[in-house]
């Protein structure tokens, strides 16, 4: 659709410059780390957050008068974590730390003291917090615009198909075509119901044996089970359809009518599916038609089989189609109709107005902008 143009050429563009944006937070949180020294950095997170650990594991038992083992194991534990260079990031906080849990007795002040100390350092954390967070949100941009720019790259192959439509006259006059083709499809539909309805299973399958032989004509043969039964048993003179009824019978009800009930439920009622769907479509000539020389053999194909299960104006309406396909102008009619057939009406209204080469240069551009903006931000 041409709006549908419209939106996936922007969504496009909106994952690209979504996609720079993510990439480029990434890179100034990386640059800032690298400055730093990204061990450093490391090294600064990791010693805030085992300081953390420790002061809340040993808070509720080390202070006052409390377990002078946990105390003793506290003191090593803490001095331990908080042990960085003096060249270290974050340093004085780090020995601020210590220093503010280093007495004879500790009481909840002194651990608020140390928390208070580390806090210099938590900067350290969340640079590196960030930068996960960055490279979490860039990755995920990334799939968006690789999504988006397929979903782009797709629409510019459709849109590349329509406009090779171009060559068709779309002012001519396909009703010439089209009336007559329903008219025939719809009545051969129904004469191949009447027939199915009127005429004995063992002569609609003896038709499609012949049907069968043409290469225009697509029928469904029917089992093998069912054929068998069909020229076997006296209920092969029945219709299909009645053939149907009787497999709904009861046993008793049944035996007035067949000398097998047993035969006819194993043949017909398993392939109940088979004979509701058997129908005219394998006659019809659809839409939109065959190229002419096509069609007009197909037709010539099609009259003696269609004469046998029709009435003689169905027949002559599948001749007058023929003599169309003869005409100088069927080619144009036809291209116009697969035209409008493969379009839908907004890049049928992109061919009437010309509009579909703008379009198609739009999404182009687009689409390598997408393209650069994906090999330029890839970082795995």
């Amino acid at each position: 659709m041409a709006e549908n143009d419209v939106d996936v050429v922007r969504a496009a563009g909106e994952a690209a410059a979504e996609l720079r944006e993510r990439y480029d937070d990434l890179q100034r949180i990386e640059a800032e780390i690298d400055a730093l020294g990204e061990s450093r950095v490391e090294t600064a997170a990791d010693a805030f957050r085992a300081a953390h650990r420790v002061l809340d594991q040993y808070e509720d038992d080390a202070v006052g008068t409390g377990d002078f083992g946990s105390y003793v194991r506290f003191e090593g534990a803490f001095a331990n974590a908080t042990s960085v260079g003096d060249d270290a990031l974050a340093a004085e906080a780090f020995a601020a730390a210590d220093e503010a849990v280093n007495k004879r007795r500790l009481s909840e002040r002194h651990f608020a003291a140390a928390r208070e100390a580390l806090e210099p350092a938590r900067e350290y954390v969340e640079l590196l917090e960030s930068r996960d967070a960055a490279d979490e949100e860039r990755r995920a941009a990334r799939k968006d615009a690789m999504d988006a720019r397929d979903a782009l790259a797709d629409r510019l192959d459709r849109l590349r198909e329509v406009a090779g439509m171009a060559d068709a006259d779309l002012e001519a006059d396909v009703s010439r075509l089209r009336e007559p083709i329903e008219t025939y499809d719809e009545g051969v539909r129904s004469a191949f119901r009447a027939f199915k309805r009127g005429a004995s299973a063992r002569r609609v399958f003896t038709f499609l044996d012949r049907a069968d032989a043409s290469p225009f004509v697509d029928v469904d043969m029917p089992p093998a089970d069912l054929r068998e039964y069909v020229e076997d048993h006296e209920a092969g003179k029945e219709s299909l359809t009645d053939l149907l009824e009787y497999a709904d019978y009861s046993s008793s009800k049944l035996e007035h009518y067949v000398d097998d009930p047993g035969a006819l439920r194993t043949a017909v009622a398993v392939h109940r599916t088979y004979i509701e769907r058997l129908d005219g479509e394998p006659f019809t000539l659809g839409w939109p038609p065959a190229p002419g020389d096509e069609l007009a053999y197909e037709i010539d194909e099609l009259v003696p089989l269609v004469a046998r299960f029709a009435d003689d104006e169905l027949v002559a309406t599948l001749r007058s189609i023929r003599d169309l396909a003869r005409e100088e102008e069927y080619a144009s009619r036809r291209r116009a109709a697969e035209v409008r057939a493969a379009v839908d009406d907004d890049e049928l209204a992109l061919l009437e107005t010309g509009e579909i080469d703008e379009r198609i240069a739009e999404a182009e551009r687009t689409l390598a902008i997408v393209e650069d903006v994906l090999a330029e931000t890839e970082t795995d």
